[in-house]
């Protein structure tokens, strides 16, 4: 095995297991709808167009944190909920999937338009300034740190990777861990959104 495959592994087994401690600590902390996530920010769209946490007041809102670079949970959380909110059906359209990246150094308003177009539809894809992801991150509770290696172009990010349901005032009302099925999220989001 090269180095590079070797360091490639060895980050991925660690992004994997700090998103899994960054989880249980959450869910150690949290009970359903009874978590302070959230709060104000300002970002840029896919569009390029400036957005804020009031942009998407009225929605239920999904925020998955993530970057577009990522090799496999966060194209897999996405798939994820662009299955479930297929499943939905018209009940999708009181819902506002948001993708947030900690990669705002990559991840420019060009690169998420193109990402954009592999998943559902209605997602909000957000970057901005380092010092506004940051921030956001904060309001969520979400960890994210660039993994060392030596300056690459093409570094990984570890991060957690818990997936937040907001109400349409933009309150913690559940979380998703990763690797849930399409179909139980989707029947979550019927429970809460259909009741």
């Amino acid at each position: 095995m090269s180095s590079r495959v070797f360091l490639f592994v060895v980050t991925l087994l660690t992004a994997t297991l700090v998103g899994t401690v960054t989880a249980g600590y959450f869910i150690w902390q949290a009970k359903d709808g009874e978590v302070d996530v959230g709060g104000p920010f300002t970002l840029t769209d896919q569009t390029g167009r400036q957005v804020t946490e009031k942009t998407y007041q009225g929605d239920w809102q999904i925020v998955f944190f993530g970057y577009t670079y990522c090799p496999d949970i966060c194209p897999t959380t996405m798939a994820t909920v662009t299955t479930a909110l297929d499943a939905l059906g018209p009940l999708a359209e009181k819902v506002t999937p948001i993708f947030i990246t900690i990669d705002p150094e990559r991840d420019t308003v060009e690169q998420l338009a193109g990402y954009h177009e592999y998943f559902h539809p209605s997602f909000a894809m957000l970057t901005g300034s380092e010092e506004q992801i940051a921030k956001v991150a904060r309001e969520f509770r979400v960890y994210y740190a660039k993994a060392d290696d030596e300056g690459a172009s093409d570094y990984l990010m570890d991060h957690s990777s818990i997936t937040y349901l907001l109400d349409p005032n933009g309150r913690y009302v559940t979380h998703f861990n990763h690797g849930i099925a399409p179909e139980k999220m989707a029947e979550t989001l019927r429970q809460y959104i259909g009741g």
